[in-house]
């Protein structure tokens, strides 16, 4: 098997935690993996209760999310799946993706988020609907302020009493996020986190 992003032949040998399914074999190479830089950043806003971005914004990423994104490589979905398996938490939790409008939807032909959490056997309910399709880092910081909610829960929507993670691939404004953490909470959640792939600016929400 090669690597999916240099396409060099892969080399590792298995890990006990392959060995006992807890991790997966890997899809790209060691020098490919050591190009990400892991952040591990923790934090918290008014609407939400847990944000955690692993890795930065650094070349590597931005070549990553421009051939997984834009040039539709959907089989890079699985290049960080045991990252988002080890840090996201399953046990009495709800796993919510970020959606993406369904005009954008269409025209990428995937759900990139979706597609993260399904590789990484992950599992989540779509209750969120994007209302919007603005593009948050196309907008200044007023007019991110006056928009008007970006995110509604899909009707007959039962909220339970349990903590409900919001996952997205990238945190550049936290705009994106607070709307989704707000459309929750307006709908009766008590707990809202948040898992990021990637922290782009260190601005809070």
């Amino acid at each position: 098997m090669n690597c999916l992003l240099c396409e060099r032949r892969l080399q590792s040998l298995p890990s006990w935690q392959m060995l006992i399914a807890v991790e997966k074999t890997s899809l790209i190479c060691d020098d490919c993996s050591k190009s990400f830089e892991r952040v591990d950043i923790i934090e918290e806003s008014n609407l939400l209760d847990r944000i955690t971005s692993i890795y930065t914004y650094n070349e590597a990423m931005r070549e990553y999310l421009h051939q997984y994104k834009f040039l539709q490589d959907i089989a890079l979905a699985g290049v960080f799946m045991n990252e988002l398996r080890e840090t996201i938490n399953t046990h009495h939790t709800i796993i919510v993706p970020i959606p993406m409008h369904p005009i954008k939807k269409i025209e990428r032909t995937f759900a990139h988020v979706e597609e993260l959490l399904k590789t990484a056997d992950l599992p989540f309910d779509d209750i969120l609907v994007k209302t919007d399709t603005a593009v948050m880092g196309e907008k200044t910081r007023e007019e991110r302020l006056s928009m008007a909610p970006l995110f509604q829960v899909k009707p007959y929507t039962t909220i339970r009493d349990t903590t409900y993670i919001l996952v997205d691939d990238i945190y550049t404004t936290g705009t994106t996020l607070s709307h989704a953490a707000a459309a929750l909470k307006e709908a009766g959640a008590t707990r809202v986190e948040a898992v990021t792939l990637i922290r782009a600016e260190t601005t809070k929400l």
